[in-house]
């Protein structure tokens, strides 16, 4: 069983790194992805904890845009000490804090009880809106983190939203490349978060060396991952499946959705950063 994408706290998940690779396999999993947003700062613990009869992908999700709309890339066997990737990833994580302060200044201004420093302790790493949903939960303001991200909250153009620094996505991938990673595109279809965009940026993409498409995931319908399938199989670009997982910010386990060995050994073999452990 093969999990290309999960998240600890390092980033917007809940789980540290050495209790999550602990978790994946008492969860049965055979490989794990680690893919926190725009950083690497969980590898070295989660590697450090790594079972016996587990291996681990080092990766990431890389904050993009193109044409206006965000998206995500999984990247994925980068090397970390390469300094253009490195640069830019703390450009990302830098605009990730400042856009969590102005959304609690908003909800601030409002009256609402959240402060910054709740958000500090409450991330205990890279602070991201997540951390934010979480205050406001603690605070009593909301009842879920679902609700949080709603649209009377921090939801995308919400009420209390910010927006934050995102890289063209042609130009990260160029950077992953560059570090020796292999590049996957993020839950593509995933419409319930926000716009996604068109097949010709996902043929745009591919032009640019894209391995494959993140096919299988929770916020993909059956008709779009049919879709998204029959896409990748065009373009000559493999599937994954995953499950996005961000311990208790959201209601899925690991392993919801798992990728095939065959595939695993593509990404393996295209990546020149680090290797699988």
């Amino acid at each position: 069983m093969i999990d290309l994408h999960t998240h600890s706290s390092a980033s917007d998940g809940t789980t540290p790194p050495d209790a999550l690779v602990r978790e994946a396999h008492e969860a049965g999993l055979d490989v794990i992805a680690l893919t926190d947003h725009d950083t690497t700062d969980g590898w070295e613990p989660a590697a450090k904890a790594l079972p016996d009869g587990l291996r681990l992908v080092r990766g990431s999700e890389i904050s993009c845009s193109r044409d206006g709309i965000s998206l995500h890339l999984l990247a994925y066997l980068f090397d970390p000490e390469d300094d253009a990737l490195s640069r830019q990833l703390q450009v990302l994580r830098d605009s990730r804090v400042g856009r969590a302060e102005r959304m609690v200044s908003l909800l601030a201004a409002d009256g609402h009880p959240v402060s910054w420093e709740q958000v500090e302790r409450l991330a205990d790493g890279t602070v991201g809106r997540p951390h934010v949903a979480r205050a406001l939960m603690e605070s009593g303001l909301v009842g879920s983190i679902e609700e949080a991200f709603s649209q009377d909250w921090i939801g995308t153009r919400g009420r209390y939203w910010a927006g934050k620094h995102e890289l063209d996505v042609l130009d990260a991938m160029r950077l992953v490349h560059a570090a020796g990673g292999v590049t996957v595109f993020a839950h593509p279809g995933a419409d319930a978060r926000g716009r996604t965009v068109g097949d010709d940026v996902i043929e745009e993409m591919a032009a640019e060396g894209l391995t494959g498409l993140e096919v299988d995931h929770v916020d993909h319908t059956a008709e779009t991952r049919d879709r998204l399938r029959s896409k990748a199989s065009a373009l000559g670009l493999v599937v994954t499946g995953s499950s996005d997982y961000h311990g208790r910010n959201k209601q899925v386990r690991l392993g919801a959705h798992t990728t095939a060995p065959a595939v695993l050994d593509v990404i393996s073999g295209r990546a020149t950063g680090v290797e699988v452990l």
